[in-house]
């Protein structure tokens, strides 16, 4: 099976720099969902060198700024799931900058710690 990130359409791409390139998602959790997607074929953040962390964060920065000038965004959730059991379905290293806004859910408290439902509100 050929990964979709090594095969990418490059008219999707939204920025780059040289190590990583961001794409709008797939399946966005909302408007502006970007993924920060390393250029090699890395399975994930912990398997990458420290060039390419930088490369893509360093690239996030950017994004952030493009997401708050277009969508004017309250606040930002950002994620990295590494392994199968983590949720990531696709092993290519990359990585999730999801705008939120005013009222996209009832209670944000607890952030990424929604990934365990149950342990979101505290």
């Amino acid at each position: 099976m050929s990964c979709p990130f090594c095969n990418i359409n490059h008219d999707q791409i939204v920025k780059k720099n040289k190590l990583s390139f961001a794409i709008y998602d797939k399946y966005p959790v909302n408007k502006g969902h970007l993924l920060i997607i390393s250029k090699k074929h890395i399975e994930d953040y912990f398997t990458a060198n420290e060039e390419i962390k930088e490369a893509i964060f360093e690239l996030m920065e950017r994004c952030k700024t493009f997401l708050d000038k277009k969508y004017d965004p309250d606040g930002y959730n950002i994620g990295l799931n590494c392994g199968k059991e983590a949720g990531q379905t696709i092993m290519h290293l990359h990585l999730h900058l999801i705008p939120r806004y005013e009222g996209d859910i009832e209670d944000p408290t607890g952030g990424v710690r929604g990934v365990i439902p149950v342990k979101r509100v505290y």
